[in-house]
C-alpha cells in the first residue's frame, strides 16, 4: 500500500512539473497563457496518451513511445553539443564529474548550511521525489530485465544510462554556462525555472524548432512515465499479475491524472505536490532500506 500511494504521488508530482514545463514552453511559443487552466488541459492530454499506451500494453505502446522519445532527445542532445562550444563541452564532461563527487558531501550535509532554498527546494524535494518513484522503477525495470545477468544488469541499467544522464547534464549544463559567461543568457536569468530550457534554446540557432522538440520531449517523457507507473501500480494493486484486466490498468492511469489534477488545484499548487511527495518518499525509505539488505541477502545465497 506505501508502494502505490509513493508511486502515485511521484507520478503526480512529474506530471505537475512536466505540465508547468510544457506550458512554459508552449507560452514562450504560442503565446499560450501560463496558468491552472493550461496546465489542467495538458496533464487530460498526457493522461489521455498515456492511456492509449496502457491499453496497448508494454510492447505496442510504452515501448514504442520510449524508443521515439530517446531518439529525439539524442538529435537535441546532438544539436546542443554542435551549436554550442563543442570543443569545451566535450572536454568539461569529466570535469564536471569530477567536480559533483568532490562537492556532492558538502551539498548533501545540512548541518552549518545558509542557502536554506537549496537544501529544501532541490536536495530535500528531490531525494523524497526519487525515492518515492524507486518502486515504479524498480518494479519496471525488473521486469523488462527478466532473463539477464546481474552483470547485464549492472551494466545496462545503472552504469550506462549514469553515463548518458552525465552527459546529458554536462551538454545542456554546460551551454548554459557558457552563455552566462558570454552575456548571451541573461534573459534566463530572471525567469521561471520551467522556462529556462527554452532560453538557452533560444540563443542557438533553430531555436524555434528546438524549442517545439523539447516540448515533445518534456510530455512524452511525462506520458511514458505515466503509463509505465499505471502499470507498476497495476501489478502491484493486484497481487503481482503482469496481465491484471484492462479496465484495471485504465483506472489507475486516469486516478494518476485526477490526483495530479486535484493537487494542482489546491492551495498550494506545485508545493501541495512536493510536500505530498516528501510525505509519501520518508516512510517509503525505511522499506526500501530493508530492501536493501533482502536482496543482498538473496544474491550472497545464490550459487557461485
Amino acid at each position: 500500500i506505501l508502494a502505490v500511494f509513493a508511486t502515485l504521488f511521484g507520478l503526480a508530482t512529474s506530471l505537475g512539473l512536466g505540465a508547468a514545463q510544457a506550458n512554459s514552453g508552449l507560452h514562450k511559443l504560442f503565446g499560450v497563457p501560463i496558468n491552472s487552466t493550461a496546465q489542467i488541459v495538458l496533464i487530460i492530454a498526457i493522461t489521455a496518451i498515456a492511456l492509449f499506451s496502457v491499453i496497448r500494453g508494454l510492447e505496442a505502446g510504452v515501448k514504442l513511445l520510449s524508443e521515439i522519445n530517446m531518439g529525439l532527445a539524442f538529435l537535441l542532445l546532438v544539436f546542443v553539443l554542435l551549436a554550442g562550444p563543442s570543443l569545451l563541452l566535450l572536454t568539461g564532461i569529466g570535469d564536471y564529474l569530477l567536480a559533483y563527487l568532490e562537492y556532492l558531501p558538502a551539498l548533501s550535509n545540512p548541518v552549518g548550511r545558509e542557502d536554506v532554498n537549496f537544501m529544501q527546494g532541490w536536495t530535500s524535494f528531490y531525494w523524497a521525489w526519487w525515492i518515492s518513484w524507486s518502486p515504479f522503477v524498480g518494479m519496471f525495470i525488473a521486469r523488462v530485465s527478466r532473463g539477464r545477468t546481474v552483470r547485464e544488469f549492472l551494466i545496462s541499467v545503472l552504469l550506462i544510462p549514469s553515463l548518458v544522464c552525465v552527459i546529458w547534464m554536462s551538454v545542456f549544463g554546460g551551454a548554459a554556462i557558457s552563455q552566462v559567461l558570454r552575456d548571451s543568457y541573461t534573459a534566463v536569468q530572471d525567469s521561471e525555472l520551467p522556462l529556462q530550457l527554452f532560453a538557452m534554446l533560444d540563443a542557438m540557432p533553430l531555436a524555434s524548432i528546438t524549442s517545439f522538440v523539447g516540448i515533445v520531449l518534456v510530455i512524452v517523457f511525462f506520458v511514458t512515465s505515466s503509463d509505465s507507473g499505471s502499470l507498476v501500480i497495476d501489478t502491484i494493486t493486484s497481487g503481482g499479475k503482469v496481465d491484471a484486466p484492462v479496465p484495471q490498468r485504465v483506472f489507475w492511469c486516469l486516478f494518476e491524472g485526477v490526483v495530479a489534477i486535484v493537487l494542482l488545484l489546491s492551495a498550494g499548487g506545485l508545493k501541495s505536490l512536493q510536500s505530498m511527495v516528501i510525505s509519501t518518499g520518508l516512510p517509503f525509505t525505511v522499506v526500501l532500506l530493508v530492501m536493501c539488505v533482502a536482496i543482498w541477502r538473496g544474491l550472497a545465497s545464490e550459487p557461485r
